[in-house]
């Protein structure tokens, strides 16, 4: 992939697209298409195919999907499955139709088995019953990562999944309907402090344990694999330590510097009980991640005290 390549990177305003985007720009890759979601809609099939016929991009990031926490997932899984479908079905295909050198395909650690033995290896894929909570999600994300192996063994298509752990950093989604552990936490934790609250209520037993990769990493990871691996198995992409989610809730009320008391509340769901990958496929290639968890939160709350205003689910 030359400097000068045409490169496309769907989805590019979300947590992952825009830290992808940062990643290139820092490696002097100038040659981006970008469109936001007013200007293309990748859910319908036309506007994808005019465009990729328009533009004609060498190498395609799929980062754009649906994403969200728990409570999202659980109340809105019509509209995980249907979105995620129709956005992965158009940009694969049309990727393929039009010349695409190569695709990457972000799927989700959420995808592996509810129950699976720890750390996930990438072949525990479909090996048993998913966590009922983003069952939807999960489904859709499989089906990304199918096609794409589909398409490698019927047509050649040159694509590439990657099943990245539970990411945050700047940008990421603060609204605690629809957030995922970090940024919900970091919210919540200001919010406290700020108003001098005494208390404040985490989720579930506080149990569930948890791996965290800052979003910069994945970035970093994704160019390094759109590099450099051209497999048609996916690759696990994580840091390989995971945290309880009562270690995680302490560490970011150290971070914020939330003083008062943690309370869990036990009638929420906790979801898996436990996600960690396995990552000495990846780590065997070469590539290792470079920003431990407190930095990573330090990091994150500095960019959400600077961007509270228009803070995606607080402005």
């Amino acid at each position: 992939m030359d400097k000068g390549a045409k490169i496309y990177v769907a989805g590019h305003r979300g947590l992952v697209g825009s830290a992808i985007l940062r990643r290139l720009q820092a490696e002097s890759y100038q040659n981006l298409v970008l469109r936001t979601r007013k200007e293309l809609d990748l859910t319908d099939q036309r506007a994808v195919y005019r465009f990729f016929e328009e533009e004609r991009p060498e190498y395609v990031f799929l980062a754009a999907a649906k994403v969200g926490g728990i409570l999202a997932n659980a109340t809105y899984p019509a509209d995980f499955i249907r979105e995620n479908l129709l956005i992965q079905t158009n940009v694969i295909d049309a990727a393929y139709r039009y010349g695409v050198k190569k695709l990457l395909f972000l799927g989700s650690s959420c995808i592996y088995p509810k129950y699976a033995p720890q750390p996930m290896k990438e072949e525990y894929l479909l090996t048993g019953p998913l966590e009922p909570t983003n069952e939807a999600y999960a489904v859709a994300k499989i089906a990304g990562i199918k096609m794409v192996q589909a398409y490698r063994r019927q047509y050649g298509f040159n694509g590439i999944s990657l099943l990245p752990t539970n990411l945050y950093g700047p940008g990421d989604n603060f609204d605690l309907e629809t957030s995922h552990v970090i940024p919900a936490l970091i919210r919540k934790f200001h919010e406290a402090k700020v108003v001098g609250k005494g208390s404040v209520m985490v989720w579930g037993t506080g149990t569930p344990r948890r791996e965290f990769l800052h979003v910069d990493d994945l970035a970093d990871a994704a160019l390094f694999l759109m590099r450099y691996y051209e497999g048609e198995d996916i690759i696990n992409v994580g840091v390989g330590e995971d945290f309880s989610i009562r270690e995680l809730a302490e560490l970011v009320a150290k971070v914020v510097g939330f003083r008062g008391e943690i309370v869990y509340d036990t009638s929420k769901p906790d979801g898996t009980p436990r996600k960690l990958l396995d990552v000495s496929r990846l780590f065997s290639m070469g590539w290792r991640p470079r920003i431990p968890l407190e930095e990573g939160l330090r990091q994150t709350y500095a960019w959400f005290q600077a961007h509270v205003a228009e803070a995606r689910g607080v402005a």
